[in-house]
């Protein structure tokens, strides 16, 4: 038997991660949940963990077959060899008619039997890992909650005779909110299914208790695959610091840095507001082509354009994502807000700083983000860490929000301009009988920046700034006032 450490890890990282190094040894732990939340696929890839380290393991079942065990297995591309599946199927002998009618009460033979035969698999396998699979049916047996109290600390005392790791699968199928195990049990960790209106379920776990140990509290989101379950610890920026030079960095127009005070601080993030179609997508692929000229990394995650189509407008700007992906300069990722969770995108994103090195990162845009979680309040907590955590790496954030309206009155689907270091405003307006497009900083904390209000065309050159809208009022409603008949326009032209 492999014994090194104290505790015996789950094979599932980000829940080790959750429980500080995995389940203390030697003790009992519950894993509850209801139905179809993912507890026979924690459980297995438990065993497995133990049985690939040299320990022996045991799974105990009274819920499910020995073959749907194995089903389930192969279903995740895995065998149970190590692992000892014991079936404990009712006695014949307890389905009997005339045994049912004796004086003595059948639950009580058919407790007192499930016990021993537990006790016997547990002798002859002797193991270092068991799982029961599950409480229900003890408690059921047990009829009563003084009873079952007696028989989980009867199992609990006698596991901890033996030095086995214990995790009891619980799937609260019961009417009675039956709190007994909480208070044997060393840990207790349960596990939420949740479905949503529209999309894919969102699961989530907690751990509820843990003797002895600082976890990782609050909900941490997860989701089955094939493979296995994969767990997404809760991001604590506080937890994440790495050393960095806060340099500007440039985009690819000498314009848009004058506007910007020069350009951007790394390790800031940059909000662009504008209502659709103002090119705030684009305006955040310049400063990732500007960190390729400088050979660094970039991740961009598009929420709410397919990314053929956004290849084809780039391209229009003369900015080919498909080579920045084949030389390695750029992640671009397509994803579906129906499907995935947010832990889950916080975990790709951590992925993509810190095992990829991403310096800049794009987020487009926060309105598909908020459809992944419609809470707001739980929408701004999680930016604010997901924010924090990315400066505090180094990385340069953009993120882009998409108002309401086209001219006039425009209003955010959710105000996260107090988290960004530095806002970019886009707007329309209408001039002379055309709609055009205008640019302004409305807020940066890292410095100087121009309180001008420039027009701007997106065209083969890239972004084309002109000079300060100084004849104009009114620009930013999308109707101006012309104050100033020699004001200079951009020509269509661009020139």
């Amino acid at each position: 038997m492999n014994n090194a450490g104290n505790n015996a890890a789950t094979g599932i990282e980000g829940l080790d991660d959750i429980l500080r190094g995995g389940l203390s040894r030697s003790r009992v732990f519950l894993l509850e949940g209801s139905p179809g939340t993912g507890k026979t696929t924690i459980a297995t890839q438990f065993l497995r963990d133990g049985a690939a380290n040299g320990e022996r393991t045991l799974y105990i079942t009274l819920s499910e077959t020995e073959d749907e065990l194995r089903n389930s297995a192969g279903s995740h591309g895995w065998s149970l060899e190590g692992i000892e599946v014991y079936e404990l199927v009712p006695p014949e002998n307890l389905l009997d008619d005339d045994q049912q009618q004796s004086l003595l009460y059948s639950s009580d033979l058919e407790l007192g039997e499930t016990t021993k035969r537990i006790f016997e698999a547990f002798e002859r396998v002797k193991p270092d890992r068991v799982v029961l699979d599950s409480l229900s049916e003890i408690r059921l047996l047990a009829q009563s909650s003084l009873r079952y109290r007696r028989q989980i600390l009867a199992l609990k005392h006698y596991f901890a005779r033996q030095n086995a790791t214990v995790l009891m699968l619980d799937d609260l199928t019961t009417e009675i909110n039956d709190r007994t195990v909480h208070s044997v049990a060393h840990g207790v960790l349960l596990l939420e299914e949740m479905a949503r209106d529209y999309g894919a379920e969102r699961r989530r776990m907690r751990v509820i208790k843990y003797r002895g140990r600082r976890f990782r509290g609050g909900y941490h989101d997860f989701c089955i695959k094939t493979g296995g379950v994969e767990v997404y610890p809760r991001l604590v920026s506080s937890e994440h610091r790495a050393q960095f030079v806060r340099e500007t960095v440039p985009s690819q127009s000498r314009e848009l840095d004058a506007l910007l005070g020069g350009g951007i601080e790394r390790g800031t993030s940059i909000l662009i507001l504008g209502p659709s179609g103002t090119g705030k997508s684009l305006l955040a692929l310049t400063f990732v082509v500007g960190a390729a000229a400088r050979g660094e990394r970039s991740a961009m995650f598009v929420f709410d354009e397919e990314l053929g189509l956004l290849k084809e407008r780039a391209k229009g700007l003369g900015i080919d994502l498909d080579a920045l992906v084949a030389a390695g300069n750029l992640t671009l990722e397509q994803v579906d807000a129906a499907e995935m969770t947010p832990g889950e995108f916080s975990q790709r994103v951590r992925q993509c700083v810190e095992v990829h090195g991403a310096r800049t990162v794009v987020i487009d845009s926060l309105n598909g983000f908020q459809a992944a979680m419609p809470e707001e309040n739980a929408l701004i907590l999680h930016m604010h860490e997901l924010l924090q955590f990315l400066n505090r790496q180094g990385a340069t954030t953009f993120l882009t929000v998409a108002q309401h309206g086209l001219v006039g009155d425009m209003k955010s689907p959710v105000d996260v301009t107090y988290l960004a270091d530095t806002v970019i405003l886009l707007r329309y307006f209408e001039a002379l009988g055309r709609v055009r497009r205008a640019v302004s900083v409305v807020k940066k904390r890292t410095g100087a920046h121009e309180d001008t209000i420039r027009e701007f065309r997106i065209g083969a050159r890239g972004f084309d700034l002109g000079r300060p809208l100084t004849g104009f009022q009114g620009v930013l409603r999308g109707v101006p006032t012309l104050i100033d008949a020699g004001e200079a326009l951009l020509s269509e032209t661009g020139e």
